[in-house]
């Protein structure tokens, strides 16, 4: 995990350790976390996880921004409890009050999503291409049968492959 990160969140929960008086266990922090979310807070295993990919693409506001976002849901959770909205008045002011930070419910990091290959299977109507990902194309390969609604048709294989 990139030492710039980890040094964020001690700095976080050292100031709000400073505006609230009392002291914070640290959290699990995990780097494994894919897709579109930037970060996740998992209050009950006082764990936070965080995207690796969004980090690298977006490095200052996420250090800034993200890490304290998620940093607040656990020290909200450990203030005010389990029964808080998880961007509720009592987040919103640990993000005001402590981090003096818009208190911004989502991210708007630009996304690049990975390309993935398509097979491409037809039936009889044979107007129509079916898109299979590789899982579903390989259920099909262990005798798994799919049919098209209209004509009732076995989708058959084309032998063509496409990546979007």
């Amino acid at each position: 995990m990139p030492e710039q990160l980890h040094a964020r969140v001690e700095a976080c929960y050292q100031q709000a350790e400073a505006f609230f008086n009392t002291r914070f266990e640290r959290p699990q922090v995990s780097f494994k976390l894919r897709g579109q979310k930037a970060g996740v807070a998992h209050l009950n295993t006082n764990l936070l996880r965080f995207n690796p990919q969004l980090y690298r693409e977006n490095r200052e506001h996420f250090l800034k921004q993200t890490v304290a976002h998620e940093v607040a849901h656990l020290v909200a959770h450990q203030m005010f409890g389990g029964r808080i909205r998880p961007h509720g008045e009592e987040w919103q002011l640990i993000m005001r009050g402590v981090y003096e930070l818009t208190p911004d419910r989502c991210h708007t990091y630009e996304i690049s999503r990975r390309q993935v290959s398509r097979y491409i299977y037809r039936c009889a109507c044979a107007d129509q291409d079916f898109p299979f990902t590789a899982q579903r194309h390989a259920l099909v390969s262990k005798g798994r049968r799919y049919f098209c609604r209209r004509c009732r048709a076995t989708l058959v294989f084309s032998g063509e492959q496409r990546v979007e």
